[in-house]
């Protein structure tokens, strides 16, 4: 029997290969990467890698090649990794049929990954938010006034990334330990990192929430905590493990997306307050995640599940998972050992429980 094509984006990815890595034994898989050699396209369970143009730098370019590749492969599915290719691919997914990308609309996509958005609905929902002010502009940057604020403060743009006339860019997190350095990063900031959110800074352990849900009905869960981060202060988890999942976590992160009208994999990220024990919402990333070998590892394999979603597959729901399943990202760890030496007053204490060895 011939098996079907699924198509793979941004093969550079660590999310990438684990997703090539649990579909190759089903289904054929062709991952795409901006360069001739990725990752994922390296991986013995991809049957061709192609390049194609960047998703980030030429989404236009990037969303054409995606389209005939499709065509070309006779895929079924196409399942887009980073948010860049999301982006692009989702506003052309009429025109890769009858191949199926498992996620809502375009605009259910910008709506969830808008944090302003995405932290005032949670607020409705009962879901702890960080305290913040939001700048509009630069332009009104000039006349607030920030004597109130509790320093060190997280500086967020609303989107990851941004959208321009020429193409899309990213967007990261930063820190300011007084007024003087706020105001200074603020005007560092380009234009399309407005709205800014001025959040409260929260100390303590993250978590992760992972959830697919397709038509209505959750299908799998998972959860982990963060063991190390880079930045070492709170980032990216490059030392993590599986625990059980908090059940009024999870309803409240159902009924988040529910809110969204969501469709798919994603993962909700808290921080728990070191002090206070209290969880707060961080953000929602509505596609596959960096740890995503460790839901896998741990028995909710989240890439097959959602594959056999999209073809109309009958799935058992996977609720359950081995707890204490670690798994480490080790030039993650490497950068997160060079962040700590030396450290900067701005980068804040290490969360709670941090562990390196």
């Amino acid at each position: 029997m011939t098996r079907r094509t699924v198509i793979v984006t941004d093969g550079d990815q660590r999310a990438a290969l684990a997703v090539v890595r649990s579909l190759g034994e089903k289904y054929r898989c062709v991952v795409t990467a901006s360069s001739r050699s990725s990752l994922a396209g390296g991986s013995r369970f991809s049957s061709r890698s192609v390049v194609v143009p960047d998703a980030l730098e030429r989404p236009d370019d990037f969303a054409d090649a995606i389209v005939a590749l499709a065509a070309d492969e006779q895929a079924a599915v196409v399942l887009p990794i980073t948010e860049p290719a999301m982006l692009a691919i989702l506003g052309v997914r009429s025109r890769l049929a009858p191949a199926v990308v498992p996620f809502p609309d375009l605009s259910a996509f910008k709506a969830l990954t808008d944090k302003r958005r995405l932290l005032e609905e949670a607020s409705k929902l009962g879901i702890s938010v960080p305290a913040q002010v939001i700048i509009p502009n630069r332009i009104a940057a000039v006349s607030m006034d920030f004597n109130g604020l509790h320093y060190p403060i997280v500086l967020k743009p609303s989107r990851s990334v941004s959208e321009n006339g020429a193409g899309r860019a990213k967007l990261s997190v930063s820190y300011a330990a007084d007024e003087s350095e706020l105001r200074h990063q603020i005007r560092l900031l380009p234009a399309a990192a407005f709205p800014l959110l001025l959040q409260q800074r929260i100390t303590g352990p993250g978590m992760g929430i992972f959830l697919l849900l397709w038509d209505g009905e959750q299908r799998a869960q998972f959860a982990h905590r963060r063991l190390c981060e880079k930045p070492p202060s709170g980032g990216v988890s490059v030392y993590r493990e599986s625990v059980a999942i908090d059940e009024d976590l999870r309803d409240r992160s159902r009924a988040l997306l529910d809110r969204f009208g969501w469709r798919g994999v994603a993962m909700v990220e808290y921080k728990r307050d070191s002090l206070t024990g209290q969880s707060y919402l961080m953000e929602v990333n509505g596609r596959f995640w960096g740890s995503l070998q460790l839901a896998i590892d741990a028995g909710v394999d989240f890439p097959l599940l959602l594959a056999a979603s999209a073809l109309g597959e009958r799935i058992e729901p996977q609720v359950t998972y081995r707890v204490g399943v670690r798994s480490r990202w080790w030039w993650g760890q490497v950068d997160h050992l060079i962040g700590r030496v030396p450290r900067r007053a701005t980068a804040g204490p290490l969360p709670p429980g941090t562990v390196t060895a």
